[in-house]
């Protein structure tokens, strides 16, 4: 799942209580029309936006998300008393109340993703690497890469969110999941195979950030 970002002044408990119980790629950005470019920059899957405080500036920024993407899936959180005052469905994708239950967030988010899904949107491109996740196949400059399933989850899981340093730890809940025992050095021997992979040329795009973790390089496609 890619990054999510909430824009608004408030927490994200604050402004829908369940949604920390989503477990989602959250990152919080100011509720501003300066802040959308900075915003659209982050390429993030999906967001959330807080109108429930204030509807008139939530929709100002609303259309200038519009303006300069008409793409990006908007989900506007607001009042029930404020759905009708201002045209958010010319403008958002979907809409969910503030009191909204962990369960129909979850329902309301998978369902917008399948309505805007098309063939060939999942496919990812970072430089030279492409990524296709449906047919579970990764090229680089054009040279198919043979690698095995852990090792295609974790170069997918970094060339989604390219640019953001991640933990070992965190790589390991992330790729291989909560009930995974081993240590952290299983990360760092996937990493040196999928470089040994890349080959000379490209392992520049996996990049170990000293005393941190790893990421992949911010490098994309224009």
């Amino acid at each position: 799942m890619g990054l999510h970002v909430l824009l608004s002044d408030r927490r994200p408990e604050e402004v829908l209580p369940a949604l920390p119980g989503l477990l989602l790629d959250l990152k919080v950005e100011e509720l501003s029309v300066a802040a959308v470019q900075d915003v659209l920059a982050l390429r993030p899957e999906l967001l959330l936006l807080d109108a429930a405080e204030n509807p008139g500036q939530a929709h100002a920024v609303l259309r200038a998300l519009r303006d300069r993407d008409p793409d990006v899936p908007v989900v506007v959180v607001v009042e029930r008393r404020d759905l009708e005052r201002l045209p958010w469905d010319a403008l958002a994708d979907e809409f969910l109340y503030p009191g909204a239950p962990e369960a129909e967030i979850r329902v309301r988010l998978a369902m917008l993703r399948r309505r805007l899904s098309r063939p060939g949107d999942g496919i990812v491109r970072l430089g030279p690497l492409v990524i296709d996740p449906d047919a579970y196949t990764a090229t680089v400059a054009g040279r198919p890469l043979d690698l095995t399933y852990k090792e295609f989850q974790l170069l997918r899981f970094l060339v989604e969110r390219a640019g953001r340093v991640f933990t070992r730890p965190t790589l390991l809940r992330e790729v291989w999941g909560f009930d995974f025992y081993g240590g952290t050095r299983t990360v760092d021997v996937h990493i040196r195979r999928l470089r040994a992979k890349l080959g000379p040329e490209h392992e520049h795009l996996i990049q170990t950030v000293r005393g941190v973790g790893y990421r992949a390089s911010a490098e994309r496609e224009p």
